[in-house]
């Protein structure tokens, strides 16, 4: 007979008091389930089981055995925030023996806040056993938990070198400018092959490649530069007397002697394990070279633009009417968005296409439009991207979402272009009735703004858990509805990637709204590819969790999971943890009930194929699929088809097809740090506003 814990964790509070960002805070808890080792050291814990990544009030089962213990952590994904603590399986099973097998306490975590815990005490041969089963199941793989989406660090390849934003956990200096590197959170970046830290204005500066790179040695025998700097640095072990700061990888040079290496000729300052890691730069400043160089270009730069101007003189004027870009002033922060003729150009069949005449009257907006123009009235949903509010425009009873991102938090984790991508796509969602519209966007010193139409109608994951599973019917209509906007972005070469049902939303009359298009990626046309890993892990298809580069038939996968998950209720991947949920997604085949019908059964499995050029979507018409044969394409595009179901709908502000957990909160934005906006440049944000062109904006409401 063997026992067995089941552990769940409802939430992670701060202590008291503690100057910390909560509205920063998005946590998440690492399970590792170690045992006592005995080793010529004496005792060690040896980890026995893949690391868990429990959801917030899941449950997981922990067997109890002799010197096992449970080490949790809790990560932040925001603010670097980790702290731990440890939990000895056989007193808490003590515990819940104590209190009728069932437990709730609070753990203490160092070195900050603590951590809700559940745990019931259960015997494996008994009726208990069952029931803990299934509510595992339930916590963990049925769609009763929303799921947050991940991305790979963004890379910046600078001569070889792979440069990815980094938190630096102690004082840290800059190889190329040799200034410190300061500010909060991720304050510059980190080569992930040779460690070399710097500023992240120093990223252009850069001229040494790196010699850690695999590309850079094979290259480097046949590759001819302009400029070839060979000049091998001298280092012999130095005793430093004082605090001395490696000037490669940025960090303290620790011990109490022969703490590094000096150079003799440049005097240069290193770890031992960063020798082979520096560049043949000896007595060469980064700086001044890259700055020398940068203006040799500009000159070469000017000459060429005179040339040209001259041959455009011959030619004629450039016509008014030619495409061309507005941008904002240099480091301004402008309420009024401009608009590019190229947008207008993009959103002029909007007026031809969208036939919902229950939308919002485009003059209604103010034609300066800031924050204080709108009433927050309730947090519909958010995250570490930032908050979603349901907001009221001050002059009129008309009701938006308004989605604030904090420039810290995107700068931070290096998404500066991610948002100009949403706002583009978003932009471009004007030409489609199943894709979320955006009315304007705008900034302060501190947020980024999107106004984006309301839906009241709640999202699909909201609508599932009610009702466990969508009839045939109703599953049919949404997914036929999402596979029209799919195809539209697919055909402007948009690649949308974290297609779910937490971002599938529904309008008043029960028509479906995708949003969300943080994640897209822009110009995958034809033979064009790309290799990020992202997406929410359910939802993430093969190629990706291989590392192989992809297309739009990542998107088709995503759908299959969705599709699977209207009609069936769960997920058709699992895992006790990511990664054997990552595993079973390239080796596993979903279970297909005896009562699923043969159509729906037969495209499941065309859209499950693991060969992205063979997967339905990507090969054949999916249109034509007999699983569609009921559905009039032509009047689904037009938006002529009643919805199956019509979501409860009292006024244009009603929220209660939202979730609690946000509605109760209190709607306001979130504190930035002063010092860190102040030092924040304001200038890639210089193209982010921008109004409708269909907005007559010499009327206000």
């Amino acid at each position: 007979m063997t026992a067995v814990l089941k552990i769940g964790f409802s939430c992670f509070k701060m202590d008291p008091g503690l100057a910390y960002h909560e509205e920063v805070l998005s946590p998440y808890c690492a399970v590792y389930m170690k045992e006592v080792v005995e080793t010529e050291k004496g005792q060690v814990y040896k980890q026995v089981k893949p690391t868990m990544y429990p959801p917030w009030c899941s449950t997981f089962d922990a067997h109890l055995q002799k010197d096992h213990m449970m080490h949790v952590v809790i990560k932040d994904k925001t603010a670097e925030l980790k702290s731990e603590a440890t939990v000895d399986l056989d007193q808490l099973a003590a515990h819940c023996k104590k209190e009728n097998s069932r437990l709730e306490i609070w753990v203490e975590t160092k070195p900050i806040g603590r951590l809700q815990m559940e745990a019931t005490y259960l015997l494996e041969n008994s009726d208990a056993k069952g029931k803990g089963k299934g509510d595992a199941g339930e916590g963990l793989f049925t769609l009763h938990q929303r799921r947050g989406a991940i991305k790979q660090a963004k890379i910046h390849v600078v001569k070889c070198h792979e440069f990815t934003a980094t938190f630096f956990p102690q004082p840290t200096f800059c190889s190329v400018c040799k200034e410190f590197v300061w500010g909060l959170n991720k304050q510059g970046y980190q080569c992930r092959q040779c460690n070399a830290a710097i500023h992240k204005k120093c990223v252009d500066k850069v001229i040494a490649k790196c010699t850690g790179s695999a590309i850079n040695s094979k290259e480097t025998q046949i590759h001819k530069e302009r400029f070839k700097i060979d000049m091998p640095h001298r280092f012999k072990v130095y005793n430093y007397k004082s605090p001395t700061f490696c000037e490669h990888c940025g960090t303290l040079l620790w011990g109490l002697t022969r703490q590094g290496l000096k150079c003799e000729e440049c005097c240069m300052n290193v770890h031992h394990k960063c020798q082979m890691k520096v560049a043949n730069l000896c007595g060469v400043n980064q700086k001044l070279m890259a700055e020398a160089l940068a203006m040799i270009e500009s000159t070469q730069q000017q000459a060429r633009t005179s040339r040209s101007n001259e041959i455009i003189g011959r030619e004629g004027p450039v016509s008014i009417d030619q495409p061309g870009v507005i941008q904002e002033p240099s480091g301004c922060i402008s309420s009024t968005p401009s608009v590019t003729p190229e947008c207008k150009d993009l959103l002029s069949p909007l007026w031809k296409i969208t036939t919902d005449k229950k939308q919002l009257p485009l003059h209604s907006l103010p034609a300066k439009i800031t924050i204080d123009n709108f009433i927050l009235h309730k947090l519909l949903g958010k995250g570490s991207f930032g908050k979603v509010f349901l907001a009221e425009l001050k002059s009129g009873n008309q009701f938006f979402a308004v989605k604030a991102l904090k420039k810290d938090v995107v700068l931070m984790d290096d998404d500066v272009e991610c948002t100009m991508v949403e706002r583009r796509v978003l932009s471009l969602a004007w030409e489609h009735p199943y894709l979320t519209h955006l009315y304007c966007t705008f900034q302060t010193k501190e947020n980024l703004f999107f106004v984006m139409e309301y839906l009241n109608g709640g999202d699909l994951m909201f609508h599932i858990q009610n009702c466990q599973k969508f009839s045939l019917q109703r599953a049919t209509f949404y997914a036929s509805e999402i596979i029209c906007g799919l195809q539209f972005l697919h055909s402007k070469g948009i690649i949308y990637r974290d297609l779910k049902l937490d971002n599938v939303l529904l309008d008043v009359d029960g028509h479906i709204k995708i949003a969300d298009f943080g994640m897209c990626k822009e110009n995958i046309q034809g033979d064009v590819r790309t290799s990020t890993f992202c997406g929410t892990p359910d939802y993430i298809a093969p190629e990706i969790l291989l590392g192989q580069k992809y297309g739009a038939s990542v998107d088709w996968w995503s759908f299959g999971v969705l599709l699977y998950e209207m009609l069936i209720g769960q997920s058709p991947f699992h895992g006790r943890d990511e990664e054997e949920l990552f595993q079973s997604i390239r080796t596993d085949d979903p279970f297909y009930p005896c009562w699923l019908p043969k159509s729906a059964h037969d495209i499941l499995v065309k859209l499950f194929v693991r060969e992205p050029e063979k997967r339905l979507g990507v090969k054949g018409n999916i249109r034509q699929h007999r699983f569609f044969a009921s559905v009039d394409w032509s009047a689904l595009e037009n938006r002529q088809i009643k919805p199956p179901f019509q979501p409860t709908v009292k006024s244009p502000g009603d929220y209660n097809n939202f979730d609690k957990e946000f509605i109760n909160e209190k709607p306001r934005l979130s504190c930035a740090d002063r010092t860190l906006i102040n030092s924040v440049d304001q200038t890639v944000f210089c193209n982010f506003s921008f109004i409708n062109p269909g907005m007559d904006c010499t009327k206000t409401a």
